[in-house]
């Protein structure tokens, strides 16, 4: 049986160039186009980039109000931010934004998946052909 240092078994490189290749398929599909997108709109979209400024302002605060030990105002400012983030997320465009991130998150669990199962088959079918050694002299 072959041995392999740590190196070539980490950096093995047509397993590498294969993987780049995927990824560049990968990020042609509709779902990253949709994704980068919803991102531009997002990121030139006074409103909602003004909603995030306020509602990372919230998060500071509350932080602050942790430390001064006030739980009242940390519970009302939690309300407040917690406000702002119901009233980001109910935009269509943030909704598609965290849609097409699903979806693109999906995608890439599916071929982790197939990965997995196919190497996995792979291993029980090369177990199955090779017999094991019957003694440690084999």
């Amino acid at each position: 049986m072959p041995e392999y240092t740590i190196t070539e078994l980490v950096v093995r490189e047509d397993i590498l160039k294969k993987a780049k290749e995927l990824a560049s398929l990968i990020s042609t599909t509709d779902e990253v186009r949709m994704y980068k997108e919803a991102e531009k709109k997002i990121d030139n979209n006074e409103k909602i980039q003004k909603m995030i400024s306020d509602i990372k302002k919230k998060q500071k605060e509350v932080v602050a109000f942790e430390s001064f030990e006030n739980p009242e105002m940390v519970k009302k400012i939690e309300a407040e931010q917690t406000e702002l983030q119901d009233q980001l997320d109910s935009l269509p465009i943030v909704q598609q934004f965290q849609q097409t991130q699903s979806d693109i998150n999906y995608l890439l669990q599916l071929v982790v998946s197939v990965i997995r199962d196919t190497v996995s088959e792979k291993i029980k079918l090369d177990s199955e052909v090779t017999p094991p050694p019957t003694n440690c002299s084999e």
